[in-house]
C-alpha cells in the first residue's frame, strides 16, 4: 500500500498506509463508535465535509454490497481506520471496501492509532484535517489544512440534496409495524420529504407505514410542497451547520401549522430554528449506535443511532415548544414538540441503519399525527 499522511490543524501528524482513492482530501475529522455498519456510515450524506474515524479496530472484513447503501454515493471526504481488511468474507459481500472507496473518490488511511486520534478529538474537539497520498510533508500539509474551509456557516446541504423530485415506494421488507396502519385496507398518507441529505432507510420506514412518499430538493419553495396536497411533511437528516441553510428555515417557518411535520437530525434543528430557537456546535458531536436518550413523557430510555455535530439550545425555545427527549450523556436536547401545531422532531435516527430499533415508534406517531389532522380537516 502507498504511504498516506493525516495532519490535524493543531499540528498532530499521523502516518499510515493508503487504501481507496489517492490524492488529497480536506474535512473536519470526527469519530464514530459503531462496531458494524461502516457501509451505511460511508453513504450517510450527513458526513459531507468530514473525515470519519472508526473507533472499532478492524474495518472491511465483511466487504460491501448494493443493499446497504443509504444514498446514491459516499459524500464524506476521508475514512480513517486502525486496520483495513483486504479480503472480505461474508455471503452478502459483492466487493471489497478499498475498491468501493476508489470508485467513489474517497481517500482512506489505515495503520494509525485510532484510539489516540479519538482521544485527541474528545479532548480538543473536532478539527480541520487533511489526508494526502501526494504530499507527505507535514509542514506543507499543516499550512494547507489551516487555510482550508471549515463547516461552520457553510451550506453543505445543496451538495447532497436531489436535483429533481422523485417518488419512493420500496419498504424494508423485514419489519412491519403492528399498528392499525399495517392492517388490510389501511389508509394511505401522502408525504412530501425534504431531502437535506436523506437516508434511504427513512424512506423505507415511511413506506412500511403506508406512506406514499414524494422526495423534493432542499430548496423547494413552500407553495410547491403544498400544491402536492400532502398529508404530512418530513424534514430529513443532512450535513453541516443548520443555521447556514436559511432557505430551509424560512420554508419550514411558512409550512408550520399548515400540515403535520416530522423532522430527524438536521430536520430537527431546522424545525427548532423555524420555531425561533438557536443551535450551537458541539465539541466533538454524537456519532455512533449506542447513545442513550430519555423520553421525558414516559421515562423510558432508548438506545439510539446518532450522527450530528450541532445541537439545539433548549433555553432558546419559546413557550409553545416543549423538550420531549434528552441525551443522558450530556443532557443535550434530543427531541421537541410544538404544543399548538402538529410538529415534532428528534435529533437521533429512529430509522437506524446502522443501529438499534428502539425508536421506530416515532414513525407511527407521525402517522397518528396525519390521521388526526385529516379528521380535523
Amino acid at each position: 500500500m502507498k504511504k498516506a499522511t493525516l495532519v490535524i490543524e493543531d499540528g498532530t501528524v499521523f502516518e499510515g498506509s493508503s487504501f481507496g482513492a489517492e490524492g488529497e482530501a480536506y474535512g473536519e475529522v470526527v469519530f464514530n463508535t459503531s462496531m458494524t455498519g461502516y457501509q451505511e456510515i460511508l453513504t450517510d450524506p450527513s458526513y459531507n465535509g468530514q473525515i470519519v474515524t472508526m473507533t472499532y479496530p478492524e474495518i472491511g472484513n465483511y466487504g460491501v454490497n448494493p443493499e446497504d447503501t443509504e444514498s446514491r454515493k459516499p459524500f464524506l471526504k476521508g475514512f480513517v481506520v486502525k486496520e483495513y481488511w483486504e479480503t472480505p468474507s461474508n455471503w452478502r459481500s459483492r466487493g471489497d471496501l478499498s475498491s468501493y472507496l476508489s470508485e467513489n473518490g474517497v481517500l482512506g488511511i489505515e495503520g494509525i492509532d485510532t484510539r489516540e486520534l479519538t482521544r485527541l478529538i474528545r479532548t480538543e474537539g473536532a478539527q480541520k484535517a487533511v489526508i494526502s497520498t501526494t504530499d507527505n510533508n507535514p509542514e506543507s500539509l499543516l499550512q494547507k489544512v489551516r487555510s482550508s474551509q471549515g463547516i461552520v456557516g457553510i451550506d453543505l446541504v445543496t451538495e447532497v440534496s436531489c436535483e429533481e423530485p422523485y417518488s419512493w415506494d420500496v419498504g424494508t421488507g423485514t419489519w412491519k409495524p403492528d399498528h392499525e396502519s399495517s392492517e388490510k385496507g389501511k389508509e394511505k398518507y401522502k408525504v412530501v420529504a425534504y431531502d437535506f441529505g436523506l437516508k434511504h432507510n427513512i424512506l423505507r420506514k415511511l413506506t412500511d407505514h403506508g406512506c406514499e412518499v414524494t422526495t423534493v430538493p432542499s430548496r423547494t419553495p413552500p407553495h410547491e410542497v403544498l400544491s402536492l396536497n400532502p398529508d404530512g411533511i418530513f424534514l430529513s437528516n443532512g450535513p453541516g451547520d443548520p443555521a447556514a441553510v436559511s432557505y430551509a428555515i424560512e420554508s419550514v417557518s411558512t409550512l408550520l401549522g399548515k400540515k403535520p411535520i416530522f423532522g430527524i437530525c438536521l430536520g430537527h434543528q431546522i424545525l427548532s430554528l423555524a420555531m425561533g430557537g438557536r443551535t450551537y456546535k458541539l465539541k466533538f458531536g454524537h456519532r455512533g449506535a449506542n447513545q442513550p436518550v430519555k423520553d421525558l413523557k414516559t421515562g423510558k430510555v432508548e438506545i439510539t443511532s446518532q450522527n450530528h455535530g450541532f445541537a439545539v439550545d433548549g433555553d432558546s425555545l419559546g413557550k409553545d415548544v416543549e423538550v420531549t427527549h434528552i441525551n443522558l450523556n450530556d443532557n443535550t436536547v434530543e427531541g421537541i414538540r410544538h404544543t399548538k401545531h402538529p410538529a415534532f422532531s428528534v435529533q437521533y435516527h429512529p430509522e437506524a441503519s446502522p443501529g438499534p430499533h428502539d425508536s421506530s415508534y416515532l414513525f407511527q406517531e407521525f402517522i397518528e399525527s396525519m390521521k388526526e389532522n385529516r379528521k380535523e380537516s
